[in-house]
Formats: C-alpha cells, sequence, structure tokens
C-alpha cells in the first residue's frame, strides 16, 4: 500500500477481494493490487484507498475569472490548488503532465493550506488544475474547514461525478465551473473516455444549489457541429438562462494535434448562443 494513503469513501466489497468503487459514473471493478481508470483509488486486500489525499502537486494565487468565473466575486483572486488524477481520458488535455504525475509528494497540512487560502487577497480555496472528483475526500474535508474560517471554495470539473457523493460535497462548494465537452456520446465516448448524461445531471443538480458557469471547448470538425451547439445552448437555457457560457477556443495538446480552433467558429458559435443565454463568453481566443 502507498505511504499516507487514506481509506476511500463510495465504494462496495465484491467477491474474490475485488471492489466497486461507486464514486463517478465508471463504476470501476477493481481487484486487488490494481487501481480504477483514474490511477489514484486502489484496492489493496479488499480496501480501497485514495493515493492523492492531501497531495498538492501545483498551486498559484489566480483571478478568479481564470476557473473561469465571471460572476461569482469577479475581480478577485483566489487560492488555487490541484494534485493527480482524473477519471475522464480526454485526448486534448492540456494538463496531461500534471494528471499523469507520479513523484513523490508529501501531503499538505492543513493549517498552511488554509492560511494561504486567506492570504495575498485571496477569497479561499479553488480545486483545479487536475480533476477535483478524484480527490474527493481531500475536498469534502477542506471545503468544510474552508467553510468554518469564512472561506470561498471553488470547483473546477468535468462534472463525472455520481449523484450521492456530489449531494455530499455541494453544501460545502460556494460556486463551480463545469466542462461540458460536447452534446454527443459520439464525441465524448471516444475522445473523453466518458459519456453525457452524467454530466448534464450534475448540471441540473448544481445549478439549483449553488453558483454555476459552464465551459464548453469547441475542436473545429470534432464538437463543433451547429446544431448540437445550439442544442447545448437551449438545453442550459431551459434550466437558467443566466448560467453563465465560456466558449473556449482549444489548442493542440497531448493527443490531440488537430488545427486549432478557428476565431470565426468561435464568434459564429457567440452569436448562437447569445440567442438563449444572457452571459456569453469567448476564452483563451488569442493565447
Amino acid at each position: 500500500m502507498e505511504v499516507n494513503a487514506v481509506v476511500a469513501r463510495y465504494w462496495r466489497s465484491e467477491k474474490n477481494g475485488w471492489i466497486l468503487c461507486e464514486l463517478c459514473p465508471h463504476l470501476c471493478k477493481i481487484k486487488s493490487g490494481q487501481s480504477g481508470l483514474c490511477n489514484v483509488r486502489f484496492n489493496d486486500n479488499g480496501i480501497l484507498y485514495t493515493a492523492n489525499y492531501g497531495k498538492v502537486v501545483s498551486y498559484a494565487y489566480d483571478p478568479i475569472e481564470k476557473k473561469p468565473l465571471n460572476h461569482f466575486f469577479p475581480g478577485s483572486t483566489i487560492f488555487s490548488i490541484g494534485t493527480f488524477g482524473c477519471n475522464l481520458t480526454c485526448k486534448f488535455c492540456q494538463n496531461h503532465a500534471l494528471v499523469a504525475f507520479d513523484g513523490p509528494v508529501a501531503p499538505a497540512i492543513d493549517a498552511h493550506v488554509l492560511d494561504l487560502a486567506a492570504q495575498n487577497g485571496s477569497i479561499g480555496i479553488a480545486f483545479t488544475y487536475n480533476e477535483p472528483i478524484v480527490w474527493y475526500e481531500y475536498v469534502l474535508y477542506m471545503s468544510k474547514k474552508a467553510q468554518e474560517k469564512g472561506l470561498k471554495t471553488v470547483l473546477v470539473t468535468n462534472g463525472y461525478i455520481n449523484e450521492a457523493p456530489l449531494l455530499e460535497l455541494l453544501p460545502f462548494i460556494d460556486a463551480m465551473n463545469i466542462d461540458l465537452k460536447g452534446m454527443t456520446d459520439t464525441f465524448y465516448k471516444p475522445i473523453c473516455g466518458g459519456s453525457l448524461s452524467p454530466v448534464l445531471k450534475t448540471i441540473e443538480i448544481c445549478a439549483k444549489q449553488t453558483h454555476v458557469e459552464v465551459t464548453n471547448l469547441l475542436i473545429d470538425g470534432l464538437n463543433s457541429n451547429l446544431d448540437d451547439f445550439e442544442s447545448l445552448c437551449l438545453w442550459l437555457a431551459n434550466i437558467d438562462a443566466d448560467i453563465p457560457l465560456h466558449i473556449s477556443r482549444y489548442f493542440p495538446a497531448h493527443f490531440l494535434d488537430v488545427p486549432k480552433t478557428r476565431l470565426e467558429t468561435l464568434e459564429i458559435a457567440r452569436n448562437i448562443a447569445e440567442k438563449y443565454l444572457k452571459n456569453v463568453y469567448i476564452g483563451n481566443a488569442f493565447l
């Protein structure tokens, strides 16, 4: 067993020492000595452990708009932290080096993280950079601690989580940016390694309980079909037309080397989105 690993939440024992992880929709069946798809939740002799608890691999003070959150304390700064692991396998992942990080990391001291989250004008903690869902136990614990100190908590997430763990976490999350990567399973399954419906469900649940903004990374020829994009905007508007939508520009990364998204694509998408949604933004356009 890895040093400093802690027992995970949301799993049940199966026959012959196998474990069913119930944190996310993958519902990984894990035999002893192996990890789930996320590579951080592993079965050691019939007990599920999480290898990344408290291990902060990346941190920075970021503008809140970088999350991106444009309607949650605009102009503020937030202490942002991330670890390793992810429960999707996006071919265009821009943080793959962090997601796949396997070097030694000492667990952060809780008080130190909370102190940093209250310094330099920071309003709190953003769990970001990698996928915070696979950091679930630590995110839940630190969000409660942050709330006790009057700090805000932000989740930047792919939304790929089951309902029970989501509902336990939500009371301690003040804002979320949820990445809605496309509007079809023909994109989600081969390109992202997941499925669409759990993400839609997450957005529906969260929009009723906390501040939500949505990001859609457009990739020409893969998820840029205008009818699909219009469906995405209409679907969001039916939940709440005030939900901000961030249309983000793709740049080649990881395994995907198709050309960067055309600026024309972003402009057309914005014009479509503005027919249904009140707050539409283009991101990463000139990076």
